[in-house]
């Protein structure tokens, strides 16, 4: 069993709290998430517990997370356990990788104070964690950060020559069966803010007025469908899309090695869905990237993209040499969507135009109607014209009869 890490106190979680409740157990916390339900006590394996797999905790509601790794390791300041915690989420942590293998899916235990019972045997024993020792170990890992940006660099320069195929010419594209010149193409990652970023672009109205192509990477085609868009390309792994997406007609590319494996091609084999491979090395982010950029895009627009040394140590990768890499080949038409969001204004359309009018008509009309100085002259004029006409009619009458 691991052993008890320091315990300290916070106004948000307390650390007697006790816990009733059947569990759900996975060693990968995505594939968990498809399976836990609000009440539920998810038990996962999640050393530094990132950002993504936090918010769909968050979202599926369990009663409490069991951790048999660490959170929280030091190595930076990870948002993961925040998010849990701050959604009222107890998190217990360190309790040992053998709580994966004690425990069965369904099996109903009670934890108190950090130690887990199952049919009155203690099975595991961690820490009850809280803001405060998160927001500690987050103070010291940035008095670290030098040390660790370090390390992360020379891992990076150190498999730049690994990756040196997405710098090719000769890079075998797959052919979907167009090109993209001069269109726009907007890729979606279920990255940081991934949420937002959309939001932001619906609202500005760049999804309507541009109408980009648009590629969902791995679960960032659920996001699309989340927000009534559908994707027109789906790349990745597909461990993490859902069959609906799947299904959603978009063009289907599986992210293979160089030498051709692509343990992804299996789910959509059995499925019976048509799919090619891209054959290279680096994320299927960087591989979407340059899928737009040999098929001319005019620009490519990054949702929840990864750009920093936290999103790849959030992504478990300790370099991003590929993502230089690929970043260097198409950052001249490459821009985040958060700059997107804010920039872009909708062109003004003529039915925009012509009720900016009618509501100045209309303001025009109530104005008149309740100024009392307008009112009286309409009524001077009014009275003015009307005896101008009943004039002019005595006198065609007066004419009238003297022809008669």
């Amino acid at each position: 069993m691991a052993g008890i890490f320091r315990r300290r106190t916070d106004a948000s979680i307390d650390p007697d709290i006790q816990v009733t409740g059947p569990v759900r157990v996975d060693h990968r916390t995505k594939r968990l998430v498809t399976r836990l339900r609000a009440g539920d006590i998810a038990v996962i394996d999640h050393e530094d517990l990132d950002r993504i797999a936090a918010e769909g905790l968050v979202a599926a509601r369990p009663s409490l997370v069991l951790n048999a790794a660490v959170s929280c390791t030091g190595r930076y300041p990870n948002d993961g356990p925040l998010l849990l915690l701050r959604a009222g989420i107890p998190l217990v942590d360190g309790l040992g990788s053998e709580i994966l293998g004690a425990l069965a899916e369904g099996d109903v235990v009670t934890v108190n104070s950090g130690r887990v019972n199952y049919r009155d045997v203690l099975v595991a024993e961690g820490s009850v964690q809280t803001e405060a020792t998160i927001l500690e170990t987050h103070e010291e890992s940035r008095a670290r950060m030098g040390e660790e940006l370090g390390l992360f660099v020379t891992n990076t320069v150190g498999y730049i020559d690994d990756n040196r195929d997405l710098l090719d010419d000769d890079l075998e594209i797959p052919d979907i069966g167009r090109r993209w010149d001069n269109r726009q193409v907007l890729i979606v990652v279920r990255g940081s803010d991934y949420k937002e970023d959309l939001a932001h672009l619906r609202q500005s109205g760049y999804l309507r007025e541009m109408r980009p192509i648009v590629i969902g990477v791995d679960g960032g085609a659920d996001a699309l469908l989340e927000l009534g868009v559908t994707p027109d390309v789906i790349i990745g792994d597909f461990d993490s899309v859902s069959a609906q997406a799947l299904r959603c007609g978009a063009k289907l590319v599986v992210h293979a090695f160089p030498d051709g494996r692509a343990p992804g091609a299996a789910r959509l084999e059995e499925m019976g869905l048509d799919h090619q491979l891209f054959k290279a090395t680096g994320t299927s982010e960087d591989i979407a990237m340059l899928l737009a950029f040999e098929l001319g895009a005019e620009l490519i627009v990054a949702v929840g993209s990864h750009s920093s040394m936290v999103d790849f140590l959030d992504k478990g990768r300790s370099g991003m040499a590929s993502t230089v890499l690929v970043r260097m080949k198409v950052g001249p038409i490459l821009v985040d969507a958060k700059g997107v969001s804010r920039l872009y204004q909708g062109r003004v359309r003529k039915r925009d135009l012509l009720l900016l009018v009618a509501a100045a008509l209309f303001a025009m009309v109530i104005v008149v109607l309740i100024s009392e100085p307008i009112r009286l002259l309409i009524r001077t004029n009014w009275v003015l014209l009307t005896g101008s006409v009943s004039s002019l009619s005595s006198h065609l009458n007066l004419f009238e009869g003297l022809i008669l």
